[in-house]
């Protein structure tokens, strides 16, 4: 069963968030030896809950596919790349992830093996958009008001905003008690649906993918809290 590891990382002001920096570009070798490591992505965010076009050079986030759920646990623990970011690190977490449902594709690729599941309860969902550099402007006048929208819906126990690229590569993850409650958000007739709309007429992404994840633990803290307890979630 393939599972993903999604593991962010906050640094401080000062020399370790200017390592971290550099590791954007300095950690891919790395990231690419690590043993099992598939599909993998170095990515920074933005600012405030990370859905805005301004970089947050403070937090940072490593994408990966493994083999299966005990390879992704135990090559985030042990890799030496993972434990050079921990230690620089002032927070650390990580979330395990089984693909449920996927589309699209990320750098041509499809990355994520799906393994159907017909279980009910929490399940993440992420969001990967090439965007076309003409639509770039358009695209980002609509972000504000979406970040708002999930910012207050008190279902999401986690979202954030990151990318390979700024303005141009934009991946949002989002942690919900279950499919209804994400499908309810998408659905509603906000700022969120009215900017589907306009990215489908408008032909704003040169490349799209949508996955869906079930749960399967978490390491770590993230804001100096677990976010799947909010679920009651004991992982």
């Amino acid at each position: 069963m393939q599972t993903v590891s999604l593991s962010f990382f906050r640094f401080k002001p000062g020399f370790d968030r200017l390592w971290a920096f550099a590791m954007m570009g300095l950690a891919r070798p790395a990231v690419a030896r690590v043993p099992g490591i598939g599909f993998w992505k170095l990515c920074g965010s933005g600012t405030g809950e990370g859905f805005t076009p301004i970089p947050n050079t403070g937090v940072y986030a490593i994408l990966a596919t493994w083999p299966d759920p005990e390879t992704a646990r135990a090559r985030t623990r042990e890799a030496d790349i993972f434990r050079r970011y921990r230690a620089r690190a002032s927070e650390s977490y990580t979330l395990f992830l089984c693909p449920i449902s996927a589309r699209g594709a990320w750098s041509g690729q499809s990355p994520f093996e799906v393994t159907p599941s017909s279980q009910s309860g929490p399940v993440a969902a992420l969001t990967r958009a090439t965007v076309r550099p003409g639509a770039a402007l358009r695209f980002w006048n609509r972000v504000p008001d979406i970040s708002s929208m999930i910012g207050a819906d008190e279902n999401v126990a986690f979202k954030i905003g990151i990318g390979e690229v700024p303005l141009f590569h934009q991946i949002t993850f989002s942690v919900w008690p279950d499919t209804c409650g994400m499908a309810a958000f998408a659905r509603e007739d906000g700022p969120h649906a009215r900017a589907i709309r306009a990215v489908r007429e408008g032909d704003w992404f040169r490349e799209e993918l949508y996955a869906r994840f079930s749960i399967l633990g978490e390491r770590g803290t993230w804001e100096g809290g677990k976010p799947l307890a909010r679920l009651g979630l004991n992982t």
